[in-house]
């Protein structure tokens, strides 16, 4: 698909929909991640390809929100392999994906290379965090969605 940013993004077996914003690299050179109080949408990461483009498109949101209750991404646990994540672009085309795999991984062991590296095709990583430590109050993983777009990017 030709690039055009990210609008919206639904994942129906989740019941998740979110307006998208755009998230770049903050001072320390670190991904930036969305506001994290209630109700806050996902992010698209803008240095990565556009979902449907070539390579891996980036998206990241809370498992948690700030003072409790959920976040956008609290169900990614809950997604299948064959389970559709539909991309509204702002040219008002819809990347649609589906879930290839789910993986957890230790924050100080992020697989950086697989998760943010090239691919073939177009293909989309949802990240959030995960394993919470209830003695430290953090999260000590990231749990990262791999997806794949469908044939013709869509049904």
């Amino acid at each position: 698909m030709p690039e055009s940013a990210p609008a919206t993004l639904r994942i129906p077996s989740i019941g998740a929909t979110s307006k998208l914003i755009r998230l770049g690299l903050d001072d320390d050179g670190a991904l930036q991640v969305p506001p994290g109080k209630p109700g806050a949408p996902a992010g698209w990461y803008e240095h990565s390809p556009t979902p449907g483009e070539t390579g891996p498109a980036v998206l990241l949101g809370h498992v948690n929100a700030e003072g409790g209750g959920p976040g956008i991404f609290a169900g990614l646990r809950r997604l299948s392999p064959g389970d559709r994540i539909e991309v509204v672009r702002e040219d008002g085309s819809t990347a649609v994906f589906t879930v290839r795999s789910g993986e957890q991984y230790p924050k100080d062991e992020f697989p950086t290379s697989k998760v943010y590296g090239n691919t073939a095709g177009p293909e989309l990583r949802m990240i959030t965090c995960d394993g919470y430590d209830p003695k430290t109050g953090h999260f000590d993983d990231n749990y990262v969605v791999y997806a794949e777009l469908a044939p013709n990017g869509g049904p």
